[in-house]
């Protein structure tokens, strides 16, 4: 069903269609905020950005109903060799780019190993600094359907933990909001629509690529969902009603 309507109406419309649903739906955006796109350079927050600059046309009236700029943080292991093609690409979507140099292997404690983690909770609290000297009161990351839900299984699996990425979580210490407006689309939708948009050409790619056990957790799912959108839809929503 899914698949026959992405021939239909185009993967970029339903992107921007399952986009705009997840903001109504969990109220992850409303006017007037200023929102931090985690910019990393990869297809899934390139993606993001032109859906939520789709959709700040669509809902502003007489001027943008929200606004948005792009953060995108360079590292001491992984320089993104295409930042000037995403600079240039946010600029057509009206999308101010900002670069942040952060020395994450610099960072590590003597004899420890460089892991994603790390990285992970490194670039979390620039992107939190830079957010709250900024004024923005919003940091949307380009986490996928697929994403949530290999994480709540491997943290089941794994931890004995039912927990996940939540799609909407408000600091109790910051004046922050992280979103993830991507939360209804499943990563091959995101592909579709990224070479749709000639988007994949541009983007860079982690050296440490995706780990084995989220790969493993990956198949997993593939197996027990069928690959069906809306089985994994409806198993995110009963993350949301638990």
């Amino acid at each position: 069903m899914a698949n026959r309507f992405l021939r239909r109406a185009g993967a970029s419309e339903i992107v921007r269609k399952l986009a705009a649903k997840a903001v109504v739906d969990r109220g992850l955006i409303k006017p007037g905020d200023r929102v931090l796109i985690a910019a990393s350079g990869g297809k899934d927050s390139t993606v993001m950005a032109w859906a939520l600059s789709a959709l700040r046309r669509a809902l502003g009236r007489g001027g943008p109903a929200y606004e948005l700029e792009a953060l995108h943080i360079s590292s001491d292991f992984c320089a993104c060799c295409k930042k000037s093609a995403l600079a240039q690409r946010l600029a057509r979507w009206n999308i101010p780019f900002t670069d942040l140099f952060v020395p994450v292997l610099g960072r590590l404690k003597a004899g420890k190993k460089m892991n994603c983690y790390w990285c992970s909770t490194q670039r979390r609290t620039e992107l939190l600094k830079y957010a709250i000297e900024g004024g923005y009161n919003k940091i949307a990351l380009g986490h996928h359907l697929d994403d949530i839900l290999e994480t709540f299984f491997m943290n089941l699996c794994a931890k004995g933990e039912l927990s996940a990425m939540p799609v909407k979580l408000r600091y109790r210490k910051y004046p922050v909001t992280l979103i993830r407006p991507l939360a209804y689309l499943e990563e091959r939708q995101i592909i579709a629509c990224a070479n749709e948009q000639d988007i994949l050409t541009g983007t860079c790619t982690c050296p440490y690529g995706v780990n084995s056990t989220r790969r493993d957790m990956r198949e997993k799912l593939a197996a027990l969902t069928g690959n069906s959108g809306p089985v994994k839809r409806r198993i995110l929503r009963a993350l949301q009603n638990a």
